[in-house]
């Protein structure tokens, strides 16, 4: 069982996160194609878990390579350089930040759930 909730609760985060740069891209760079969302949203978290695996474990500077590394993704993957991708990346947290609210509120999933900082 625990595979199968596993993989519940990484569907949920994974759709979490790509709603999320997807309401970023569209409101900064209007980009509106949510597979390209998705697939933005699974390689900016794989690329996040690596760095915060090597170096999240340095005070202060850890998680900033972390999060320059996400916003690095997004600036890869979106046009319109590094400002852009760090306009479409404080979207994007606060649009997940007010998702899981909403869906914690429900009663969906625990706030923490999805892994999302300051949710």
């Amino acid at each position: 069982m625990a595979l199968i909730d596993s993989l519940i609760v990484f569907v949920i985060s994974l759709l979490i996160g790509a709603s999320a740069i997807y309401v970023g891209a569209r409101i900064i760079v209007d980009e509106s194609d949510f597979t390209y969302a998705i697939v933005s949203a699974l390689i900016a978290s794989i690329v996040w878990s690596i760095v915060a695996f090597f170096v999240g474990w340095i005070p202060l500077l850890g998680p900033i390579l972390a999060l320059v590394a996400y916003i690095g993704v997004i600036n890869w993957r979106y046009p319109g350089g590094w400002l852009k991708a760090s306009g479409i990346a404080f979207i994007a947290w606060l649009t997940s930040v007010v998702i899981i609210y909403v869906l914690s509120t429900l009663g969906i999933i625990a706030p923490g759930a999805a892994g999302v900082v300051g949710a």
